[in-house]
This record gives C-alpha cells, sequence and structure tokens, in this order.
C-alpha cells in the first residue's frame, strides 16, 4: 500500500490522532512508521496487543511513563568511553524510573486474575535496575549540582573550601573593620573578582595598601585589591576547586562506566518500553472512538456493523452497515452529490487499513475485515494543472494504473468512475471497467451518477446497487447506506425545495422517456421498503435486548432471593441458639441463688422472690420464642382469597400480591417484586400490616396500586461507581424513593471501595433520610466494603 493510498484515505490523520496518546518522542516515531500488514496472523498478534492493552487501561486506569525518552545516543557514548553529563545521567534515572512504573503498572491489583497473553512478556522483560537508578539520584542533585555526598574525598574537599572561605571572611573583615584602613577604602564590603576575594580601595591609596590589583571600577575611582595576608588562602581555595572538579570528573567517570556495564539492559528496556508506549496509544485511541476488536478472514469478505467514520464528529455521525464480498464482489453505490457516497468508499478502506494495521476500528461487535494485499483508490478531484490534464484524464490514468498493478486479492475504490466526459461514452467506460474488474473477482466498491450502470448492477450477478438514503424534505443526507437498492438522483424534488418555478420541473419531467421514469417509481419503491424493513428488523431488535434485560432481571432476582432466604434462616437458627444460651445462662444463675439461699436457711419470701424472678424470666424467653417462631404477629390465616390481596410468604419471608385464585391442590400465584412465584396457600397469610396501614391512611388509597406497579420495575440494587458524590446521592434519593413506594424492606447500593469518598459520602446521605431504618457495609459474598445494605421503614 502505497503513501498515496494513506493519504487519500485519510490514514495520515489517524495516525495524529493516535500519536497524542504516546508519553514520548521515540513512542510518537514509532506510531508515525505504523504500517497495516497482509500477513493475517501477525495482524492478529497486533490486534491482540491493542485488545489488551484496552483492557489494562479500564481495569487498571491510563499507563503514565512520562520519564520514558531516547537513551540511544547515551548507551552509544559511552560504548566508546565517554563520560555522560549531569542532565544525561538524570535523563538515564528518569528512564529507569519509567521502567519502574512500567513493571509496578504490570503488577498492579488483577483482582480478575486475568492473564495477558501479549503484554505480560513485554512488561517482564522490563529490568527497573533500582541499583543505578539511586547511584545516579544520589550523587547528582540537579542539572548543575552534585551533592556532598556523592564521594567522601568530595564531602572532605568541599569542607576544606568552607573553612578557607571563612578564614579568608574573617582576615578580610578585619581589614575593612580596621580604623587604619577606613579611609583608603570606597565602600566597607567584601567583592570576588577573577575567583579572588577582594576589597575596593579608592584609587589613591592603591599603593598605599599592601596587595594585588585585579580590577577597577569603569570610572576608575576605584581598584579591586586581594589584600597580600589572603594571597595564600585564595590560592588554597583555588587549588581546592581544582581538586573538586576532578573529583567531580571522577564520580561522573564511574556512574558512566556503571551505565555502560548495564547498556544491554538498558536498551532492551528501551526497546520493550517504546513498543509498550506503541501498544497503549493504540489502545487509548481504542477507547476514544469506542472501538472493536474486528473479526479477519482471507476470503474477501468484509461485513462492518453500525460502521462510523472516525474522523467524523462521534456525537452527530451516523452509524451504518456495509458489506461485500460474500453474495458480491462489486458494490454500486449511487445517489445525489453530499449525499454521503465518498463516506461510505472511505469509510471501507479506512478500516480495512486500520485493521491490518492491529488497530480497533470503531464498529458493532463481530465486525469483519478481510486481509488485502493492497487497495487502490482514486477518490477526489485529480486534475493536474501543471502536467495539462483535465479532470477525466487524471482520473483515467490512475484507473490504468490501478488496472496494471492490480492482483486478485487487492481492493478497489473508484469515485465517480466515468466522470468528468461525454456521459453516454462515460457510462460504457465505466461498465467496461467494472465487468473487467468483476470477472477477476476483484472485491471493489464504486460510487457513481449514471442510471445506466443501476441498471447494470440490476441485470448482472455479483454486482449489487447501493445508495445514501437522501431526505429530500430537508435536503440533508442521512449517511445510512442502504445495500441491495440503486439510488435516485432527486434532481427534481431538491430542486422544487430550492425553489425552481413548477412549469420548468413539469417541462423537465416531460422530456424524460417513460421507461426512465418506471425505473425511477421503481426506485422509489424499493427505498420505502427497504427503509420499512429497515425501522422493523432495528424495532425487533429493541425488543429482544429489552426482553433479554428482563430475563437477566428476574434470574438476578431469584439468585437473591435465594440468598436471601439462606441468610435469614441462618440467622434465625443462630438467634434461636443465642436465645436458648441466654435462657441457660440466666435459668442456672437464678437456680444457683435459690441453693444458695435454702443452704443458708434464708428467709422464705428472699427464695419466693427469686422463684417469682425465674417464672417471670422464663415467661419473658417463652414470649422472645413466640415471636421468633411468629414474628409477623399481625398477619392472619388467608381465607376467601381474592386477587389483589396483599399476602406473606414465610418461606421466602418476602411481601406480595395475590395474582391467582387457588386452584384444586391449594397452589396460588404470588407477584413479589418482579417474579411470579406459585406457592401452597398453607404458606401464606394475610399481610396485616398492610390492612391496617390502608385504613390509617385513606387520603392515600392509591398507594396500595401504585406500590404493585413499582415493584415490577424497580431494581433491588442501585450501581454508583464512576459517579460524583453530589451525582451518586441524587441517583440514591430517587432509588430510595421508588423502593419505598415498591414496597421494599433493603436495598443493596454499590459505590466500589476505591478512596472511600463516595462510601462516605453516602453514608451520611443514609444516617439523615428519614426513609431508612439502618444500614451497614456488605458482609462476605455481598460485596464486602463495596457495598451498603440499607434497610427501608
Amino acid at each position: 500500500m502505497n503513501e498515496k493510498t494513506f493519504k487519500t484515505l485519510e490514514f495520515n490523520k489517524i495516525i495524529d490522532e493516535i500519536a497524542k496518546f504516546a508519553n514520548s518522542s521515540i513512542g510518537k516515531e514509532m506510531i508515525k512508521n505504523l504500517k497495516p500488514s497482509n500477513d493475517i496472523n501477525e495482524i492478529k498478534s497486533l490486534q491482540k496487543e491493542t485488545s489488551e492493552a484496552v483492557s489494562m487501561i479500564l481495569k487498571k486506569g491510563s499507563l503514565k511513563i512520562g520519564g520514558l525518552r531516547d537513551i540511544n545516543p547515551f548507551l552509544q557514548r559511552v560504548s566508546i568511553g565517554g563520560n555522560l553529563n549531569f542532565e544525561e545521567l538524570l535523563n538515564i534515572a528518569d528512564f529507569l524510573s519509567a521502567c519502574k512504573i512500567a513493571k509496578d503498572y504490570a503488577k498492579s491489583e488483577n483482582k480478575y486474575d486475568i492473564t495477558y497473553d501479549a503484554l505480560d512478556p513485554k512488561f517482564n522483560i522490563i529490568e527497573p535496575m533500582e541499583h543505578l537508578d539511586k547511584e545516579i539520584t544520589r550523587c547528582i542533585i540537579s542539572d548543575t549540582e552534585m551533592s556532598d555526598d556523592a564521594s567522601n574525598d568530595l564531602r572532605e574537599i568541599r569542607k576544606n573550601i568552607k573553612l578557607a572561605n571563612e578564614k579568608i571572611r574573617i582576615e578580610l573583615n578585619k581589614i575593612i573593620q580596621s580604623s587604619t584602613y577606613k579611609n583608603m577604602l570606597q565602600d566597607p564590603v567584601i567583592t570576588v573578582k577573577s575567583d579572588r576575594y577582594c576589597i575596593p580601595v579608592k584609587a589613591e591609596f592603591k599603593n598605599s595598601f599592601s596587595g594585588m590589583i585585579h580590577d577597577q571600577s569603569a570610572t576608575g575611582a576605584t581598584v579591586f585589591m586581594e589584600p597580600t595576608s589572603v594571597v595564600m588562602l585564595n590560592n588554597k581555595i583555588k587549588d581546592l576547586h581544582s581538586s573538586e572538579l576532578q573529583e567531580i570528573n571522577k564520580i561522573l567517570r564511574k556512574l558512566s562506566e556503571m551505565v555502560n556495564e548495564n547498556k544491554d539492559v538498558l536498551l532492551s528496556n528501551l526497546v520493550a518500553l517504546t513498543e509498550i508506549d506503541f501498544i497503549f496509544s493504540k489502545g487509548e485511541y481504542s477507547i476514544s472512538i469506542n472501538g472493536i476488536e474486528p473479526i479477519f478472514n482471507k476470503k474477501g469478505y468484509i461485513n462492518i456493523k453500525k460502521a462510523r467514520h472516525p474522523l467524523l464528529d462521534a456525537k452527530t455521525v451516523v452509524p451504518t452497515d456495509i458489506y461485500l464480498g460474500d453474495e458480491f464482489t462489486t458494490l454500486l453505490i449511487t445517489g445525489p452529490n453530499t449525499g454521503g457516497k465518498t463516506v461510505s468508499l472511505k469509510t471501507i478502506g479506512l478500516f480495512t487499513i486500520m485493521g491490518q494495521a492491529g488497530l480497533h476500528i470503531p464498529a458493532f461487535d463481530n465486525s469483519e475485515l478481510a486481509v488485502f494485499d493492497n487497495i487502490f483508490s482514486d477518490i477526489g478531484d485529480e486534475q493536474s494543472i501543471e502536467q495539462s490534464l483535465s479532470t477525466f484524464s487524471s482520473h483515467m490514468k490512475n484507473i490504468v494504473s490501478i488496472l496494471e498493478k492490480v492482483n486478485d486479492n487487492s481492493l478497489v475504490l473508484l469515485d465517480e468512475l466515468g466522470a468528468g466526459t461525454d456521459p453516454t461514452e462515460g457510462a460504457c467506460l465505466a461498465i467496461a471497467v467494472i465487468q473487467y474488474l468483476h470477472d477477476r473477482q476483484i472485491r471493489t466498491a464504486i460510487t457513481t451518477h449514471y442510471s445506466e450502470l443501476k441498471v447494470f448492477a440490476i441485470s448482472t450477478k455479483g454486482v449489487s446497487n447501493a445508495s445514501c438514503e437522501f431526505d429530500v424534505k430537508t435536503l440533508r443526507p442521512t449517511y445510512r447506506l442502504l445495500i441491495g437498492v440503486p439510488g435516485k438522483s432527486n434532481a427534481f424534488a431538491i430542486s422544487k425545495r430550492l425553489g425552481l418555478q413548477d412549469h420548468i420541473i413539469d417541462y423537465a419531467k416531460n422530456l424524460l422517456s417513460k421507461e426512465d421514469t418506471k425505473f425511477e417509481d421503481v426506485i422509489t419503491d424499493l427505498e420505502i421498503n427497504k427503509k420499512s424493513l429497515i425501522i422493523e428488523k432495528e424495532r425487533a431488535e429493541s425488543y429482544r435486548l429489552e426482553a433479554e434485560k428482563l430475563k437477566n432481571d428476574l434470574e438476578n432476582q431469584k439468585r437473591k432471593i435465594k440468598e436471601q432466604k439462606e441468610k435469614i434462616l441462618l440467622k434465625a437458627t443462630e438467634d434461636a441458639k443465642r436465645i436458648i444460651a441466654q435462657a441457660k445462662i440466666d435459668s442456672d444463675n437464678i437456680v444457683k441463688e435459690i441453693q444458695r439461699l435454702a443452704k443458708e436457711n434464708a428467709n422464705q419470701n428472699d427464695i419466693n422472690k427469686q422463684k417469682k424472678k425465674l417464672k417471670d424470666r422464663l415467661s419473658k424467653i417463652d414470649n422472645k420464642i413466640d415471636k421468633f417462631n411468629n414474628k409477623n404477629d399481625k398477619r392472619v390465616i388467608p381465607e376467601n382469597l381474592k386477587k389483589g390481596d396483599r399476602v406473606f410468604i414465610h418461606s421466602l419471608s418476602q411481601s406480595g400480591t395475590v395474582v391467582s385464585l387457588p386452584n384444586a391442590k391449594g397452589e396460588v400465584m404470588v407477584l413479589s417484586g418482579i417474579m411470579n412465584i406459585k406457592t401452597s396457600i398453607k404458606d401464606l397469610s394475610i399481610d396485616t400490616s398492610y390492612v391496617e396501614s390502608k385504613d390509617k391512611q385513606q387520603e392515600f388509597k392509591k398507594v396500595p396500586k401504585f406500590k404493585n406497579d413499582k415493584s415490577m420495575t424497580v431494581s433491588y440494587e442501585v450501581d454508583l461507581r464512576g459517579l460524583y458524590v453530589d451525582e451518586a446521592i441524587e441517583k440514591v434519593d430517587k432509588f430510595i424513593d421508588d423502593a419505598f413506594l415498591a414496597g421494599m424492606d433493603t436495598i443493596s447500593i454499590i459505590h466500589g471501595k476505591g478512596t472511600g469518598a463516595l462510601r462516605n459520602g453516602i453514608h451520611e446521605y443514609l444516617r439523615k433520610n428519614t426513609r431508612v431504618k439502618k444500614y451497614r457495609l456488605g458482609e462476605f459474598g455481598e460485596g464486602d466494603t463495596g457495598v451498603t445494605i440499607a434497610e427501608i421503614k
């Protein structure tokens, strides 16, 4: 595939978009060199890398490796004995930090224990070499400064420099504060000239002041003199600075040698990290366009579902279905200008290039692409002023070149084939070119205006018409591709909408032959029928998805009811054990007290009091057990059940509404939540709490019916993950209202673990909500600390 095809299909713009996600210049450079492959195994491998990157980004967040940079020039220099400076060594340290970030990212939390077959080996190659990173950052503080602790000798040298400087300052302070020299000095200050400590002396006293002149002021009134008493100390400082520089160079040499010793590992890290940056850029781009991994075949079959051209505005682009190469090898797209024909043509070519380059495509799941050896295109205005070629000549030159190079496993895209010349001759030439490509079974997509080509497509097996839908009322294209239906030019309708007089349009219609008019009418009927079928198909798909969702909701409700039943039974058993155990302890204590009183010949009244206490305690225990065995003491045995009666299902601890009368076996159908439950009438009791509430609140007579309706649609849980606290509270408030009206007792609020900010905000809201009886964090099996369970009053 040549650069001209990439430019025509705007693949270069896709490359620019992907490069924006790269962390480094070397990653961007690798993206710039991205080219499609025609090896299906390599393509699948590249696609797998992109898919795994998407998975890791969605589960762990974006991979930020800002320290990644090209260290190859540094490695080349140390390999020939060169030294690296402060900045270059810090670049090496930054690179090693990026290696550690990538390594930690790969090892970060993976609660699903997912294995990434394509990416794990690349991350495993990376060796952070923390010893080298720490040594460089220990020695070098910044681009211009080395740490005192870089070596013992450097620390000692700098200590001596500091002491020498202090001695000089002491000596010079004595001079500038001395009355002997007070009149000689221009200012009582210490300056540095030519790296020597000096004092500003008035020019007329330069011969009287003992010392060396190093500089003078612009006016000549002041000379800067180094007193003789500090010459030796200044010489010592100069020697020490020379020793300091030698020691710094020695340390830089040592660090450069360490880099050279590890250059193979560093180079291996560089290659791996660059590839990872490249792959994750593809993954980030896939997420930005809501892309999917296409299925590939070597049969020349293209089937793109709900395709969205990635360079069009995602908010306004209309998804369209495009297929080619199975029942027909040639697709002929017709219709008016600005109708989206060229967009459809470019979408086919661009998606093919993107897929073969290992990129995801913005389409629906299970979209399929073929692997082609080459893509040839002739799209757009090819008029060449320099070569004095007309539009037709330029297009024909390209077509001639395409026909010379094309092979049987090529994809050919031709825009407005045969245009720019006499319509009759142009149509004949177009048919001839199409027939040649069709005879060779070469996958071809063509746009045209010619009616002759529409007839050719209808009458030729393996060639299919297609049209881009156009709304005559708004004079705007819908960009929806209708395969199997030839397009109308809509010239008369468009002209009328634009204001052309009716008598002119009528005259033009009379000039059309009856055959042409009849053909256009057939096209109109086909368009109407096709559109109706598409609408019905979409509606059926919508119903199917809705039914599937209801089925899943029902299964989830069944599972939750089962889990809730098991928890209730378990809690009941534990409560019973606790009541009995406490009763035994209390009884034993009272009996022991009675025995003690008896032994001590205590007053009979005291013994009677203890016996009464034991009797009262046993009575209370009996009451507790009675309540435990019959928690809903307000419920009564059902008699003369009617549809709509509220009942309590004891085996499930759930309330419901009777929807069918008892059958011969005494079985009743009860609606609880979204579930219809068949149960025995013996397992039911009248929900008297509901009846009493109804009697007390006559002004809300419609509430029970509203609860029944709500219970059919309200979910047991609400998922708040990814929301801000304010958004989450608004959603929970609505959910609690619905749950309350639906008669639900318990709800589950999913907020995730994260930083805990969302959980704390939700708990603060629940604490203040008057409809919430109490709340707690989830237990094992309920979602742990990522879920809050709330009870509704």
